[in-house]
């Protein structure tokens, strides 16, 4: 139960994000709810390998190139889930931290 209650919040997070930022189309909550299974399945396998690969940059830059490795991540979703577009790579980045921070206090209000 509490995945699935989950899984509606990252939607509504979605949703929520896609309506802030002009540069991000959703087509409805049924898209949303693709959207954030994608991705979390892109998240926990291809951001572990990418990672991973660039470790250097990212001690490099202390951390920050994981927000740049995160928008790649939602162009890459954008690219597989069709009703869902990001329209740069800037937007995929602005959706990215935008996201996060709708879905922690969407998850705050919702436990």
């Amino acid at each position: 139960m509490k995945v699935f209650v989950n899984w509606l919040i990252s939607a509504v997070a979605i949703l929520v994000t896609a309506y802030l930022l002009p540069g991000v189309h959703v087509q409805g909550f049924m898209t949303a709810l693709v959207v954030s299974v994608v991705l979390g399945i892109v998240n926990a396998v291809v951001k572990p390998v990418l990672v991973i690969f660039t470790l250097p940059i990212t001690i490099l830059t202390l951390g920050l190139f994981t927000l740049v490795i995160n928008a790649f991540l939602v162009l890459l979703t954008s690219a597989l889930v069709p009703g869902f577009k990001v329209d740069g790579f800037l937007t995929a980045f602005l959706f990215s931290l935008v996201l996060s921070i709708v879905n922690f206090f969407l998850q705050k209000i919702f436990k």
